[in-house]
C-alpha cells in the first residue's frame, strides 16, 4: 500500500490504464506541461493531446473518438466548464447508445474538479453532479478518498458508457493508502465508512470526511452514527442506503451542492418512499443554499455543511438537544 494524495490517485489511474490499453488517451488544456509532463516521453503527443480553450470542441471530439472505438479521458479541469459542452454531453454522449439500439457505445470519461470554498466566485464554484444526474445515459462518480479516486477512475475508463468523474478540490491534498496493484472500485456501489446504530449519515465528496469527523464528536456524546459514502451518484446504490436507514431509523443527508433537485433530495425521497415505516424522525438534508456562490470568502464559508452543523443536526434528530 502506498500513501498518495487524492490529486495523484486519479492521474495514476489514467497512466496505468494507458499502459494497459493502447486505445486510452488523454485530451485537454495544457496537459503536456502539467499533470502528464513526466509521461509525455513515454506516450508522445498522440496520446497526450493539448487542446485549445474550447470545451465544446474537444469534448465533442472525445465523444467522436469513443464512438469509433477509442477510450478517451477528457480533462475538463473545472466542473462549470462542462456547461459549454452541454449539448455534446447530454444530447450525444448520453443518448447515442440508446438511439442506435446498442450498436454503438461511448466509452468516454470526462474528468473535472468541483472548485468551491476557494473564493473562485460563481463562474467557477458549482457542484453540478445533481444537474447531470438528470441526464439518462450518463454514469457519475464522486470519489471522497485517494483509494476511491484511483479505483473509480479505472472502472470508469473500462466502462462502456460515458462517465463523468467529479473530483472535490478541497480534497486534493488529502493523503491515503492506495494498493500498488491493479484494483477497481465498482461503479454503483456505496461504502459504509463507519458502522453505527442511532442514525445514518449519507454523504458524498468532501462531506464524507466532515461526516466522519462529526461521527467522532457524536461518539463522545453517546450517539452512534453510521456514515455511508455514496461514491456513485448514478447509478445510486439505494440498497445500501436503505439497509442502513432500516437499521438506524434516522437519516441525515449531507451534500455540498444546492438543495433544489439535489442528490440529497433523491436520497431523502428514496428513504421516504421505501423505508417510511422504519423512520423515527423526519429526514434532515444539509446542503448549500440555492444561491450563486459569492466571491467573498467569509460569505462563502457560510454556505456549506460543517462538522459542527452535522453534529448539531444529529443531536437534534436523536433528541439530545
Amino acid at each position: 500500500m502506498a500513501q498518495i494524495t487524492y490529486a495523484e490517485a486519479a492521474i495514476q489511474a489514467v497512466v496505468d490504464e494507458m499502459r494497459l490499453d493502447p486505445r486510452v488517451f488523454v485530451m485537454g488544456e495544457d496537459l503536456r506541461a502539467g499533470a502528464y509532463a513526466d509521461v509525455l516521453p513515454e506516450f508522445g503527443p498522440e496520446r497526450i493531446r493539448n487542446t485549445p480553450i474550447c470545451e465544446s470542441g474537444f469534448i465533442g471530439a472525445g465523444i467522436g473518438a469513443a464512438l469509433t472505438g477509442m477510450r478517451p479521458v477528457i480533462e475538463a479541469t473545472v466542473a462549470t466548464f462542462l456547461y459549454s459542452a452541454m449539448d455534446q454531453i447530454a444530447n450525444q454522449a448520453a443518448k447515442s447508445r440508446y438511439m442506435f439500439g446498442g450498436q454503438a457505445c461511448v466509452p468516454v470519461v470526462i474528468r473535472s474538479s468541483t472548485y468551491y470554498g476557494t473564493s473562485s466566485a460563481a463562474h467557477h464554484s458549482d457542484r453540478p453532479w445533481g444537474l447531470f444526474a438528470q441526464v439518462p445515459g450518463l454514469k457519475i462518480v464522486v470519489p471522497a478518498t485517494p483509494y476511491e479516486a484511483k479505483g473509480l477512475m479505472r472502472s470508469a475508463i473500462r466502462d462502456g458508457n460515458p462517465v463523468l468523474c467529479f473530483e472535490d478540490c478541497t480534497l486534493l491534498e488529502l493523503c491515503g493508502e492506495v494498493p500498488d496493484g491493479d484494483y477497481t472500485v465498482p461503479i454503483g456501489t456505496a461504502a459504509i465508512k463507519r458502522l453505527g446504530s442511532d442514525l445514518t449519515i449519507v454523504a458524498l465528496a468532501a462531506a464524507v470526511k466532515r461526516s466522519l469527523e462529526a461521527a467522532d464528536l457524536l461518539a463522545r456524546q453517546g450517539i452512534s452514527a453510521e456514515v455511508v459514502d455514496i461514491r456513485t451518484v448514478v447509478p445510486l446504490d439505494r440498497s445500501t442506503i436503505l439497509r442502513s436507514v432500516q437499521k438506524t431509523r434516522r437519516l441525515i443527508v449531507v451534500d455540498p451542492a444546492p438543495l433544489m433537485c439535489s442528490v440529497a433530495s433523491e436520497v431523502a425521497a428514496t428513504a421516504a418512499e421505501y423505508a417510511f415505516d422504519c423512520l423515527r424522525a423526519p429526514i434532515v438534508r444539509l446542503t448549500a443554499p440555492d444561491v450563486p456562490v459569492p466571491f467573498n470568502p467569509c460569505l462563502e464559508a457560510l454556505m456549506y455543511p460543517t462538522v459542527e452543523g452535522i453534529a448539531a443536526a444529529a443531536q437534534a434528530l436523536c433528541g439530545t438537544v
